[in-house]
């Protein structure tokens, strides 16, 4: 079991997590269950689930870290009663580990901040699998830098583009116009692209199926 000890603290959550959680406040289902996928160290996923007491929020890491600091979150904001122990999911090993009870209580799938610190495999893997949680009607909600039409959206940006490559060359800033034409044919609507502080993007889109 983690403990206090074991909480990450990441300063990029406390600066965003207002504006996300204001953003996805209409798009947040009225009962049923939140999936996060990659929730890091679990700041945002305490965050929401206070906010958003009328739903369970689910997170997720693949890394054994992350989910003792998501844990530890979790205990030191005394929602053990509210919120389960992280699961252990990869966003490129389907299926997800999510039993059926589970899968059929999410109502929305929301990832923040993995899209560009993984490959492009995993963002095709997270917007297939999303299909097979979501409801029709349901979002699936992603959050982080982007381009946009191929190109930049401010020299900041591309100076962090040029830094992840330089850790790994498969990571990078995705075209959300690209990330769009996927969701479309794989049969999700783009619901809203929400302009976000600190040159970020929040999208939303709609299982259609």
């Amino acid at each position: 079991m983690a403990n206090q000890d074991e909480r990450l603290f990441f300063p990029a959550t406390q600066r965003n997590r207002v504006a996300i959680a204001n953003s996805i406040s209409e798009y947040i289902p009225c009962s049923g269950t939140v999936l996060e996928i990659a929730s890091g160290s679990g700041e945002h996923a305490v965050f929401f689930q206070t906010i958003f007491n009328h739903i369970t929020w689910q997170t997720s890491d693949p890394h054994k870290t992350n989910r003792n600091s998501i844990l530890s979150w979790i205990i030191s904001e005394g929602l053990t009663s509210r919120m389960k122990e992280p699961l252990d999911i990869d966003v490129n090993i389907v299926p997800w580990q999510v039993s059926n009870y589970l899968s059929s209580r999410i109502r929305a799938i929301v990832c923040i901040n993995m899209i560009h610190v993984t490959e492009w495999s995993s963002t095709l893997s997270l917007f297939n699998e999303a299909l097979n949680h979501l409801k029709k009607g349901d979002p699936l909600i992603i959050y982080g830098p982007f381009k946009r039409n191929g190109r930049y959206t401010s020299i900041s940006n591309e100076n962090f583009d040029k830094s992840l490559k330089i850790i790994d060359s498969n990571w990078g800033l995705r075209d959300l116009d690209l990330i769009n034409k996927l969701a479309i044919d794989l049969g999700y609507n783009n619901l809203n692209i929400i302009d976000m502080p600190a040159n970020n993007f929040l999208a939303v889109y709609r299982k259609n199926l």
